[in-house]
């Protein structure tokens, strides 16, 4: 066997299609997270877009919590963009009043979507922040000038005292939620090789502190798949740094492995044949003969309905 197995012992928490799940942090929450929304799971993909530090995932969360909206307060104007330092460029847009609304709209969503959330999963990508001269972390810098920033790595202490006083918060308004924390798997390498696995362990290191003090936390391996499971270059973007479409099925199937039981797995290999059926593209849509086989999926698709009513609105 020419691989070295990282070792995952089945969790106890089991997420099934009944749960809600929110995602926050970096592009590897993205991924995840795109895949469960995919595959019909009841879930909220980063509301903020692709966060990277602790402090920014942590400031978003509290927000939701708040439940406050934002106001054009909150907005600067950059080369025409009105942008939000809490948010990704996603959200920016040349209209004040649209910038503000697109993000309300979808911050409201998120606020309510964390009330009945079950399971909160978290991925930090970097130890490293850009603060405000008055010491606000943001969560993008939106390409302003970098001397209106100061760029410093948290500390291990740092991190876990945020996050210590943060999940006890959670715990405080909502009491179900379980936490899941994965380290992203992608290196910044603009830090340099050694920076980013400082970097990169800082972060491991707060989430192991985490860990050993609230039974409502666990943490997934994910960067630990990547580096030592699928180590070669092959399981690579071709920026040699994100990982490959391949490696990022591979780490969602060890994912599933791992917060599935029998009964969502089987859920999720029924909509995997639905959604492939739906995504068919024929040659000639027009043949009887296609015709019948979209009868056959919507017969499929109304029988599952019948079998799982709970997920009318999702299929």
């Amino acid at each position: 066997m020419f691989q070295t197995k990282v070792e995952i012992q089945k969790s106890d928490f089991n997420i099934a299609y009944e749960d809600r799940v929110m995602t926050l942090g970096s592009c590897f929450a993205e991924n995840i997270g795109q895949r469960m929304q995919k595959l019909y799971f009841d879930i909220d993909v980063n509301p903020f877009g692709v966060l990277y530090n602790p402090v920014s995932i942590r400031n978003s969360i509290e927000l939701l919590i708040e439940n406050k909206p934002f106001t054009h307060d909150n907005f600067f104007e950059n080369r025409g963009l009105w942008q939000s330092f809490a948010h990704s460029s996603l959200f920016s847009d040349t209209s004040a009043d649209k910038c503000l609304s697109n993000i309300n709209d979808r911050f409201q969503h998120a606020a309510t979507f964390l009330q009945r959330t079950d399971y909160l999963l978290i991925t930090f990508g970097t130890a490293w922040v850009f603060e405000e001269k008055s010491g606000r972390v943001v969560s993008n810098c939106h390409k302003l000038p970098s001397n209106n920033f100061v760029r410093r790595r948290l500390t291990v202490d740092e991190i876990v005292a945020n996050y210590a006083a943060l999940i006890t918060r959670l715990a405080n308004v909502f009491p179900h939620l379980k936490i899941i924390f994965s380290v992203s798997p992608i290196r910044h390498w603009k830090d340099g090789a050694h920076e980013n696995n400082i970097s990169k362990s800082s972060l491991l290191l707060a989430v192991d502190a985490l860990q050993k003090q609230f039974s409502q936390v666990e943490y997934f391996p994910a960067y630990e798949i990547q580096m030592d499971e699928l180590r070669d270059y092959r399981f690579y973007a071709s920026d040699m740094l994100h990982p490959s479409e391949v490696a990022v099925d591979y780490i969602w199937s060890r994912f599933s492995e791992t917060y599935f039981d029998g009964i969502t797995i089987g859920m999720k290999n029924e909509f995997e044949q639905l959604l492939g059926d739906l995504s068919h593209r024929p040659l000639h849509p027009e043949s009887e003969e296609f015709e019948k086989f979209r009868h056959s999926v919507q017969k499929k698709k109304t029988a599952l309905i019948k079998k799982y009513p709970f997920m009318e609105n999702r299929l």
